[in-house]
């Protein structure tokens, strides 16, 4: 199993960016995939998870703001982050677990600054 994020940039605050989290390996479409991030010095936490049946949780820093959907043909994830703050500023990644083990991709870095 192999994801690799993009999307990741230099944003505004109150500004927009569209992350993606493209997945190879099989039987991806039916295992919960989820997004999580790494501040700067600090512990990485989780952000959302979208189910195989598209249902969603967020965190509660990013409810309201953040999106999770995903592309099942397509076997990517993609997170719609609006409203974005500088307390969002950290490397997002992918996880997902398949066979007993946690895969993870590389990360793509957000920042929110003027």
């Amino acid at each position: 199993v192999q994801l690799v994020e993009s999307g990741g940039g230099l944003v505004q605050p109150g500004g927009s960016l569209r992350l993606s989290c493209a997945a190879s390996g099989r039987m991806l479409s039916i295992k919960p995939m989820y997004w999580h991030r790494q501040a700067s010095g600090k512990q990485r936490e989780w952000v959302a998870t979208i189910t195989t049946g598209a249902s969603t949780n967020y965190a509660d820093s990013v409810k309201g703001r953040f999106t999770i959907s995903r592309d099942n043909a397509k076997n990517t994830v993609y997170m719609q982050m609006n409203s974005l703050k500088p307390e969002d500023t950290a490397v997002y990644s992918c996880n997902v677990v398949a066979s007993g083990v946690s895969y993870w991709g590389q990360g793509t870095q957000v920042t929110v600054s003027a």
